[in-house]
């Protein structure tokens, strides 16, 4: 796994200047995604209408292609605007399973500017407890880096 500092360096130098959410979140999916063996499916669920999640880009299996904001980790996340760290999905109440392989997930809100929510990112891990607060708080700090200003 590279260090959380080297990914948001190459993301900052692949990202600059960009202002298409979709062309940015399509370069933030396969980044992280590659970046670390822990993350299994990693994309983004857009807000496309009122409470409603529709899938974005991303790398891995197939996802769901609706959530709303009612359902599942990462509705919880849109709706409550606040990262999600679920180490056992089993025990998640309301889980969507997209994927009979994940154990584990981290969903974090994408808010540009003013705090417009954008989307969620999701990413899944075949491991359980794959995720912690130092996940998400790097995480939170490349999502600001890249959607902040939009």
């Amino acid at each position: 796994m590279s260090s959380y500092d080297d990914l948001a360096a190459r993301i900052r130098a692949l990202t600059e200047g960009e202002t298409d959410e979709v062309a940015l979140m399509a370069t933030l999916a396969c980044e992280l995604h590659h970046s670390d063996d822990r993350f299994d499916w990693t994309g983004f669920y857009r807000v496309t209408a009122p409470e409603m999640l529709k899938i974005g880009p991303y790398q891995g299996g197939h996802g769901c292609l609706v959530i709303p904001f009612s359902r599942g980790v990462c509705g919880a996340a849109a709706r409550l605007r606040q990262v999600q760290i679920v180490p056992d999905v089993e025990a998640f109440p309301g889980h969507i399973a997209c994927s009979s392989s994940t154990r584990s997930e981290i969903v974090l809100p994408v808010l540009g500017r003013g705090g417009r929510l954008i989307g969620v990112l999701d990413i899944d891990s075949d491991r359980p407890d794959a995720f912690d607060q130092a996940d998400a708080d790097a995480l939170a700090a490349i999502l600001a880096q890249v959607f902040g200003d939009l």
